[in-house]
């Protein structure tokens, strides 16, 4: 299989079996990553402080998987650096009746981080062109709607000063059942597992078909997708750490200047 980049180009047309969800970029081995994913942490520690500290722009960062894909241990391992007073997290499960009763978007945008801060979606907005695609809770006509609604809110965030970073965390299907069998053969990760998670893998090809649309239809260069290789942990949090730390760098938060005349007073 052809190595694939990892930033997918606007209008491309995306295939997900083109990926290999095991590619560990050559690297072999996760002592291999331990240092280089320390030295990212301790970057965006410091361009995360900066990014509040400049209280002019916001970063959302959108992680989207297939179940175990390892959402919440990117978090987890990822973002550990990042300052709790300036980071905040939104899940997105399955939508209450108060949520039901606005437009899709309404549930995201009451989250969608403010100046200064970074926010992380564990899902997002997509499940609605994704779960409605899949179990058809949504016409034709309106999962084509909701693609348009998607770039057009994603821009209006882009416009108002919020870079995107939109993260696919690729993981087979084989390995798949091996973490859904680890989470059963675990007495201190059974909570995580469901029997829901079963009825939704019998959909496996659905979702990716679904993904793939996704993708597709809503990747444009101010809110671009990355598909990141997740089989080994340890390289999908190298990867995701790869990404951000490039990003806010990219961005180059700075220090608000301070007061001047501030070299002549000595506190007493």
């Amino acid at each position: 299989m052809k190595p694939q980049p990892i930033l997918i180009a606007p209008g491309r047309r995306v295939r997900l079996s083109h990926f290999d969800a095991d590619d560990t970029g050559g690297l072999r081995r996760k002592k291999h990553a331990r240092a280089e994913l320390a030295e990212n942490i301790a970057s965006l520690d410091d361009l995360g402080y900066r990014l509040y500290a400049e209280n002019r722009r916001a970063l959302l960062v959108v992680l989207q998987g297939m179940d175990t894909a390892g959402k919440d241990g990117t978090i987890r391992h990822v973002m550990q650096g990042f300052n709790p007073q300036s980071c905040q997290v939104a899940s997105f499960k399955q939508p209450s009746v108060e949520e039901l009763a606005h437009d899709f978007l309404w549930r995201i945008g009451r989250v969608a981080p403010r100046k200064g801060f970074i926010g992380i979606f564990n899902r997002s907005h997509y499940e609605d062109v994704l779960v409605a695609r899949v179990h058809r809770l949504a016409s034709r006509r309106e999962l084509e709607s909701r693609y348009e609604r998607i770039n057009l809110f994603e821009k209006m965030l882009f416009d108002g000063g919020t870079t995107i970073v939109k993260i696919f965390l690729h993981i087979s299907k084989d390995e798949q059942r091996r973490r859904l069998q680890s989470r059963l053969d675990d007495p201190k990760k059974r909570w995580k597992f469901s029997r829901a998670d079963i009825a939704e893998r019998a959909y496996w090809d659905n979702y990716h078909r679904a993904y793939e649309l996704a993708i597709s239809r809503c990747n444009a260069e101010y809110a671009p997708w990355w598909i990141v290789p997740a089989n080994k942990k340890w390289y999908r949090n190298l990867v995701v750490s790869r990404i951000l730390r490039k990003v806010l760098e990219k961005m180059s938060p700075h220090y608000p200047l301070a007061e001047p005349g501030l070299d002549e007073i000595i506190v007493k």
